[in-house]
């Protein structure tokens, strides 16, 4: 009973998933930022804060 329980509490792998899942995560974001970041108005309200900072 001892050996079934002892089976029952090894999680070994669950690191693995747990990283899988959090680069899908961040991949995921990555990718929504991209394509918020290349939009038309996006673009062009960087640039003026950009310009507006150095200049």
């Amino acid at each position: 009973m001892r050996k079934l329980l002892n089976g029952l509490r090894d999680d070994a792998g669950m690191t693995t998933a747990e990283y899988a899942v959090g680069t899908l995560a961040a991949v995921a974001f990555a990718a929504t930022l991209l394509k918020v970041v290349g939009s038309d108005k996006i673009t062009a309200a960087l640039a003026a804060v950009i310009s507006r900072a150095l200049g």
